[in-house]
C-alpha cells in the first residue's frame, strides 16, 4: 500500500514538472514567434493543421561561402629526378641478386616493394597545368587549396584534382521577349565576356557555375529592360540611346549577381534590340511620322528665316514698298515655294495685285 502511494505521488510530481517545462517552452517559442512576425510579418503553417499560427520554426542556414587559397605544390622536375634515382636503385638491387644469398634476397625484396610503393605515390602527385588553368585539391572531401601556377608541378598524391579554366569566355544570350518600362514588347539579347575569378566559389558555392551564369544573365537582362523605355523617355536614359552608360549599368548589376559564384564580368553589351514583331510595323510608322515632323519643323524654320531676311533686305534697300496686303501675298508665295515638296511653277501676272 505504501509503495503504491509513493509510486502515485512520484508520477504526479513528474507529470507536473513536465507540464511546467512544456508551458515554459511554449511561452519562449511564442515570444520568439511574436518578435519574428513583428519584424518580418511572416507566418508559418502549423504541421498537420489547416490554419496559420505564430510559432516560428527556426532553420539554420547550411550555406557556406568558400574562399580560394593557395595549395601546396612544388616543381615536378626535382621529384622526377628522385623517381629516376629510385628506379636506378631498384635496378641495382635486382642486379645484386645474382651473387646474393637467399636471406639477402628476401630482405632486398621487402626494400624493393617499399621503393615501388614510393615511386607510385610520387608518380601520382605529378600535375601538368596549362596557362590560365587551375586545379583544385580535395583531400577526403576537404578543400585544400588551388594550384594556379602553370607548368610541371608536384603536389599531394592523396588529393583529388578538379581542373577549371581561367580563360575569358564569350556568352551570347538568346533573344528574350520582354516588356520595357512603357509596357511595349521588345526583343533583346546581350553578349557577355566573363571569367572565373575565385575557383573555390565557382566550384563549391553553386551547383554549376556555367548554368548559373546563363540564368543570371537572362535575369539581369530582363530587369534592365523593365527599368528603361525603348526610345520614348524624355526624362532619362533609354535602351536605344543609353550607349556606354547603359552598358555600365548592365555590367555593374551582372557583376553583383555573379559575385556569389566567383565570376568576374569583363564586358557586357547589348547585341540585339528591336520591337517585337507584333508591334514592329506600328512602331516603324510612328518613327517615320516623328522623322517627317522633325524634317518639316526644320524646313519651316528655315523658310521663315529666309522670308524674313528677304523682306528686310527689300525694305532696307528701298527696292519696293509693300503695304500689308502685298506683304502678306509675298510671304505666302515665298513659303509655298520654299516649303512645297514639288517644284514651283511661276505664274506671270499681267495685271496688278488688285485686278
Amino acid at each position: 500500500m505504501v509503495c503504491r502511494h509513493v509510486n502515485h505521488t512520484w508520477r504526479f510530481y513528474l507529470q507536473k514538472v513536465r507540464t511546467i517545462l512544456r508551458l515554459q517552452k511554449r511561452a519562449n517559442t511564442k515570444k520568439t514567434a511574436q518578435d519574428w512576425v513583428a519584424a518580418t510579418g511572416e507566418k508559418v503553417l502549423r504541421p498537420n493543421a489547416n490554419r496559420y499560427y505564430d510559432d516560428i520554426i527556426m532553420r539554420s542556414s547550411t550555406g557556406r561561402t568558400h574562399q580560394e587559397k593557395v595549395a601546396f605544390s612544388v616543381s615536378g622536375w626535382p621529384v622526377l629526378g628522385l623517381v629516376v634515382l629510385l628506379l636506378i636503385w631498384i635496378g641495382l638491387v635486382f642486379g645484386s641478386w645474382q651473387t646474393a644469398t637467399m636471406a639477402a634476397i628476401h630482405g632486398s625484396m621487402s626494400l624493393t616493394t617499399v621503393l615501388f610503393v614510393c615511386i607510385l605515390l610520387l608518380l601520382r602527385g605529378f600535375l601538368v597545368l596549362q596557362p590560365n588553368e587551375a586545379a583544385l585539391l580535395l583531400l577526403f572531401g576537404a578543400y585544400q587549396g588551388t594550384v594556379r601556377r602553370s607548368g610541371f608541378r608536384w603536389t599531394n598524391p592523396f588529393c583529388r584534382r578538379l581542373r577549371i579554366s581561367l580563360r575569358a569566355r564569350n556568352l551570347v544570350s538568346e533573344k528574350l521577349k520582354v516588356n520595357d518600362r512603357s509596357g511595349n514588347p521588345i526583343e533583346i539579347a546581350a553578349v557577355v565576356v566573363w571569367r572565373v575569378a575565385d575557383t573555390a566559389q565557382a566550384t563549391f558555392d553553386v551547383e554549376s557555375y556555367e548554368q548559373y551564369v546563363r540564368i543570371q544573365i537572362e535575369s539581369a537582362l530582363r530587369h534592365l529592360a523593365s527599368q528603361f523605355s525603348y526610345d520614348d523617355d524624355s526624362t532619362g536614359m533609354t535602351l536605344r540611346g543609353g550607349g556606354d552608360e547603359l552598358f555600365r549599368v548592365f555590367q555593374s548589376e551582372l557583376s553583383e549577381r555573379l559575385a556569389r559564384a566567383g565570376v568576374a564580368v569583363d564586358e557586357a553589351r547589348i547585341s540585339n534590340l528591336s520591337y517585337a514583331p507584333e508591334i514592329a510595323q506600328a512602331m516603324l510608322r510612328r518613327q517615320q511620322a516623328e522623322a517627317v515632323i522633325a524634317a518639316r519643323q526644320k524646313i519651316v524654320q528655315g523658310a521663315v528665316g529666309m522670308v524674313e531676311m528677304a523682306l528686310t533686305e527689300l525694305q532696307n534697300r528701298g527696292v519696293v514698298d509693300f503695304d500689308p496686303e502685298r506683304r502678306a501675298a509675298m510671304v505666302s508665295n515665298l513659303l509655298v515655294v520654299l516649303c512645297g515638296e514639288s517644284e514651283a511653277h511661276p505664274v506671270i501676272n499681267a495685271g496688278t495685285l488688285y485686278h
